[in-house]
């Protein structure tokens, strides 16, 4: 985890979550000082999640379509908006932005067009790297344009979920300045790092007439580097385990490569963990173990293809078993995150299409606040 920010001493910052699912934003951004007024999403099952973790008085449960800017009673310095990745994900539809989910990028941006006057100073989006090439790159172009048309100056980058939890877990971000820019934003395409590598690169130079930005950010952490931190305990009795014949089904569906990268794991004397996702390859149903030793990206659980099973290897033993509702928890950096009263599936579900906790508090220390608190002294007002 992310160390939390002394910026929890200046002036609250009053946020608006947009698509706020279980709350994972929330989480995130409050220990930084950061105070959430108002909350938005259509899902009754994440509301219920988010009240379970936090005061949910100011939820409002809805279609965003039925929303205006007048909900909104309080002012907000900072609004949040992970809309739905569904049409612009490589696994999804593709639709983009016309899409009946990933457009809803479009009422949020009615919905800050409406504030007016009291449009917040900062935006924060976030989404999939898909969303940079979807329809050829033309729909990132239009959020991008909309966004200017607002009134804000706009910053794209890329953080990977695995530089601070183990998950492969690549998300595109994008942070947008209304007024005076912070001390040290700079105008022109950023340098090459891991938060803006090339493709970012050539999104800021294709955009340069919308007068976009960028604010240098520190380098990312290594990230663990195997499940451990993760992984719940279980006894090789617990039924959650699979039985002697569905593992037997798995390690036959296993290609040579993967068999073997199983079967030196297995025979190893200490014991390792290993994600597998069901595949369909020339029409047949496979299982995959990554490769390496984090998990693969988190998704919501819409089938058996969306769910990541567990793998447990060494001192001459295989046992498998689907991921549990904490470790998923664990995975998106909200390992002591209360559980609601719903399915697993649904816990699953509200932790695959939500944010990990720790990226976006860093997000929140080095970039959120530094230009919320410029934003907020006399000389920048």
């Amino acid at each position: 985890m992310v160390e939390e920010s002394a910026g929890a001493a200046q002036p609250a910052i009053r946020a608006a979550e947009f698509f706020a699912g279980i709350g994972l934003v929330r989480e995130a951004l409050e220990p930084l000082g950061v105070e959430v007024v108002w909350a938005n999403d259509i899902e009754p099952a994440k509301r219920a999640a988010y009240a379970a973790n936090h005061n949910a008085e100011h939820f409002q449960l809805g279609d965003i379509r039925n929303i205006s800017a007048s909900d909104l009673s309080a002012t907000v310095e900072l609004a949040t908006s992970s809309f739905p990745c569904v049409d612009l994900s490589l696994a999804g539809n593709r639709r983009g932005l016309v899409g009946a989910q990933s457009g809803m990028f479009w009422e949020f941006a009615r919905i800050i067009d409406e504030m007016q006057e009291r449009r917040p100073r900062v935006v924060l989006l976030e989404n999939v790297h898909g969303f940079a090439t979807s329809h050829g790159g033309k729909d990132l172009a239009d959020a991008l344009a909309r966004l200017s048309e607002l009134g804000y100056s706009c910053d794209v980058f890329a953080v990977d979920a695995r530089h601070f939890v183990p998950q492969s877990r690549p998300r595109m971000f994008i942070v947008g300045i209304r007024g005076a820019l912070p001390p040290g934003a700079r105008t022109g395409i950023p340098p090459l790092s891991k938060t803006r590598p090339a493709w970012v690169q050539r999104v800021h130079a294709r955009h340069q007439d919308l007068g976009m930005h960028y604010l240098p950010l520190p380098e990312l952490p290594d990230g663990p580097q195997d499940l451990s931190s993760v992984v719940e305990r279980m006894d090789q009795s617990d039924p959650r385990w699979w039985s002697h014949d569905r593992v037997a089904a798995f390690v036959h569906s296993l290609s040579q490569v993967q068999t073997a990268r199983m079967e030196s794991l297995r025979d190893a004397r200490r014991l390792s963990w290993r994600t597998a996702y069901r595949r369909t390859r020339n029409g047949v149903a496979v299982w995959e173990l990554r490769r390496d030793a984090i998990g693969g990206c988190l998704r919501t659980t819409g089938g058996g293809s969306s769910k990541q099973a567990l793998v447990e290897l060494g001192k001459g033993e295989v046992r498998v078993r689907w991921m549990t509702p904490l470790e998923y928890a664990r995975m998106m950096g909200a390992g002591s995150y209360k559980l609601s009263g719903g399915t697993p599936n649904q816990a699953l579900f509200g932790f695959g299409d939500a944010v990990v906790v720790d990226v976006v508090r860093w997000i929140g220390q080095h970039y959120l606040l530094p230009a919320l608190h410029w934003q907020m002294l006399p000389q920048a007002a």
